[in-house]
């Protein structure tokens, strides 16, 4: 449906004049719609079928496996291009870069990004990988007269193209070693291959490269470099659908890749996890203290994120599987889609003929200009600073809750610390909005209907679902195939 719907807004952009290219999002977000029934389809027949947690159905010669946790990634993704579609109508206009093959990319991305969730053999999902990430690209270079556009665009493409080799020659290595592309298959090989010395060298030299190419496309620390500059350089609204869903698709082909098919050498893996993830919290939280750019600030808090979920990932791979790990990284991409995608929909509003709009100084004052969008703009940075009863806090409370229950007390402590890292530079651009004055010559803020749905989605989104989280809790135990325990759910009623 996407694919269908992307080819027919290049066809039918060549019929629109200038002043009719926003007719593109219509048939962008038909296209989302249609997708939006084929994934409800999907759920009606697991539920019809009472097809068991963990299990689903493959297809397309093994290559596919359609369960709870791919659809719940579809959700994710078709959400965030939802509102990132939203968000650009006014934003490519006032860029002068209103072109229908924008929405083409967007909706093929999020194709590719299917394919990452539902992969179940490592051909597919490198092919996914690379449709998703060639839309970015372009996406990022997408205002061709910027040079800060440009040469973002340039640095991701180049550094993205060189992780993509190593994490396709670490694939290679297991193909060579299992005999096998799907996953399934190389699981119950790895675990024969490690017992045998002669083979252990080039299983871990296998298991380097691919993790180096999964943590690139999530920004951890040190494979983080393109992040700020891709952030900082891409059209806005285009930074914020990065900083979401491309996101999520890296965490779900994390979670294919490292549990369904290199689970038995975790003893290998997880050790190097533990490493990423201090220096990636440690990393981030500091770069971002000193940051007077707003993309850029966002960015290494999106970096220092990761970090966290990192932490879930640990906890829920320690000796016997802990759902509360993986549930709690499944929360946070929830949330983190619309408190993100919000902060960054404010932001692009800022945007108008003369003020770009993403410098720190920019925000000066703006709740005496735009009141509801400085309001939503706190909101969006308490969650994501984890503040109750915002939603940012379940993602946080989930990951630590994993993290002491697993034993590993001192990552949890490191992680809360870090957290207070983190609520410093949100309260920078609080600061900013509400006690700064607006720089002189500054009007009223004037933001688009369509902006203003927007952000009105994300801000009620992020309000719900921390004051009344119970039944997307129960989303991510049903994803994860798992019931809810019941002094939890008592807590929630």
């Amino acid at each position: 449906m996407l694919a269908m719907f992307a080819l027919a807004i290049l066809l039918f952009d060549l019929m629109l004049s200038n002043q009719e290219k926003w007719r593109n999002a219509i048939i962008a977000f038909f296209g989302l719609g249609f997708s939006a029934y084929a994934v409800y389809t999907n759920w009606r027949w697991i539920q019809l079928t009472h097809l068991a947690p963990g299990r689903g159905i493959s297809g397309m010669l093994g290559t596919v496996f359609m369960d709870r946790f791919a659809l719940y990634f579809f959700c994710l993704y078709l959400a965030g291009a939802a509102v990132t579609i939203l968000m650009s109508m006014r934003y490519l206009e006032v860029e002068n870069e209103n072109h229908g093959e924008y929405y083409a990319l967007l909706l093929l991305s999020v194709a590719g990004m299917m394919c990452m969730a539902m992969g179940y053999d490592i051909v597919l999902i490198f092919i996914g990988l690379e449709l998703m990430a060639i839309s970015t690209y372009v996406l990022v270079g997408f205002l061709r007269r910027d040079r800060r556009s440009n040469e973002a665009a340039l640095k991701y493409f180049l550094l993205g193209a060189f992780s993509s080799g190593i994490f396709a020659y670490g694939l290679s290595l297991f193909y060579g070693l299992t005999g096998s592309t799907n996953l399934s298959t190389i699981n119950l090989r790895v675990g024969a291959l490690m017992r045998n010395s002669d083979y252990r060298p080039v299983l871990i030299i296998a298991m380097v490269t691919t993790i180096t190419g999964l943590l690139f496309k999530i920004a951890a620390i040190p494979f983080h470099q393109w992040a700020p500059d891709a952030y900082e350089g891409a059209p806005t609204c285009v930074t914020g659908f990065m900083s979401v869903s491309v996101k999520a698709a890296g965490w779900a082909m994390l979670f294919r890749i490292l549990l369904w098919g290199l689970l038995p050498i975790r003893p290998l893996w997880l050790p190097l996890l533990v490493f990423v993830s201090i220096a990636t919290m440690t990393g981030a939280n500091l770069a971002a203290l000193s940051q007077t750019n707003t993309k850029r600030l966002l960015a290494y808090s999106s970096i220092a994120h990761v970090g966290y979920m990192l932490l879930g990932l640990i906890a829920g791979t320690e000796t016997d599987l802990n759902p509360d790990g993986f549930k709690g990284i499944l929360i946070y991409l929830l949330v983190y889609t619309f408190m993100n995608l919000g902060a960054f929909g404010v932001i692009t509003s800022l945007r108008h003929r003369k003020i770009i709009g993403d410098e720190l100084d920019d925000l000066n004052g703006l709740y005496s200009r735009a009141p509801v969008e400085a309001t939503l703009m706190l909101i969006f940075m308490l969650s994501l600073a984890g503040i109750p009863p915002l939603a940012g806090f379940w993602g946080k409370y989930f990951i630590f809750l994993g993290l002491m229950e697993s034993g590993h007390y001192a990552l949890a402590a490191l992680g809360v610390i870090y957290s207070v890292f983190g609520l410093y530079y949100y309260l920078k651009i609080a600061n900013a909005m509400l006690m700064r004055q607006p720089e002189k010559g500054e009007e009223t803020l004037a933001v688009s209907y369509s902006m203003r749905f927007a952000l009105g989605i994300a801000g009620f989104a992020t309000l719900f679902i921390g004051i009344l989280p119970n039944r997307f809790i129960e989303m991510a135990n049903w994803a994860l195939g798992i019931a809810q325990n019941p002094s939890m759910a008592k807590l929630m009623r």
